[in-house]
């Protein structure tokens, strides 16, 4: 078992779906340290995590999911540490990482096998593909997110913008800051391989409230195309992003062949 887990999930008016999901994750981690991601929530979000135990780190205004996620990651990381180098270091392995979409209601409870295939040294980072697709538009944003991964670092991806996601310690060190707003996953996944560490995906049978062809889901698709694109721009082919000094230079094919390299 690994010496902690921690889970982070993010959140901005979830309230319709946080409590079922806390009580999967719950369910999935019973010994895990949760943290919720709060990007400035004008609803009972906040409150209904923090009265199943969850420990609320919340923007008092919007700053994007990247930014939020930064937040909690950052104390998840810092918490983690304290506790490997204090006098009641617990045995086990190294600690992992959980990062989950606070809209996933009781499918939460599946996201343990990401947990487990990063403690098995499976893959340093191990990402969730939905075993369908529910909702979305006609594709052009997801199929952005994967030209932009395959272009700066060769990594070829089924799912290259889910939330769902295990990482080790060292891993989530070299992924920080996330990229801006819904570009988190895309800039993740790319600063990862780059770093050297392995990128699988898993598919899991998981379920969220997807946005479907309505005025309103094409205005959120095209935010979230232009966070991919700033991703992406910022990641220049000769480098990382600037602040991430430990980059230990490209490495193609990171993901174990026929998992991270699956297309649908």
């Amino acid at each position: 078992m690994p010496a902690s887990t921690f889970v982070i999930v993010t959140a901005y008016n979830e309230a319709e779906l946080i409590g079922a999901t806390l009580d999967a994750v719950s369910r999935a981690f019973p010994q895990a340290r949760v943290l919720l991601a709060d990007d400035g929530s004008t609803d009972d979000t906040p409150t209904l995590a923090a009265a199943r135990g969850a420990h609320v780190i919340r923007s008092e205004r919007m700053i994007g999911k990247g930014g939020a996620a930064t937040l909690a990651a950052r104390e998840a990381l810092s918490n983690a540490r304290a506790e490997r180098s204090g006098p009641d270091l617990e045995a086990g392995g190294e600690p992992v990482f959980v990062l989950c979409d606070g809209d996933l209601g009781d499918s939460a409870a599946r996201l343990g096998a990401l947990a487990d295939a990063v403690e098995r040294g499976e893959a340093d980072l191990v990402v969730a593909a939905f075993g369908r697709r529910v909702g979305g538009g006609f594709g052009v944003a997801r199929g952005f997110a994967r030209w932009a991964i395959r272009r700066r670092c060769g990594l070829s991806t089924r799912a290259p913008v889910s939330g769902q996601r295990a990482l080790s310690a060292a891993t989530l060190d070299d992924v920080l800051p996330f990229a801006h707003g819904f570009g988190m996953e895309l800039g993740m996944t790319i600063d990862a391989v780059r770093a050297g560490h392995r990128v699988v995906e898993l598919e899991l049978e998981l379920e969220h409230r997807a946005s479907g062809r309505t005025l309103a889901g094409f205005t959120h698709r095209g935010a979230q195309l232009l966070d991919f694109a700033r991703a992406y721009l910022a990641r220049g082919p000769l480098g990382r992003l600037a602040g991430h000094g430990r980059s230990r230079g490209l490495r193609r094919g990171s993901a174990r062949p026929g998992v991270g390299s699956r297309e649908r």
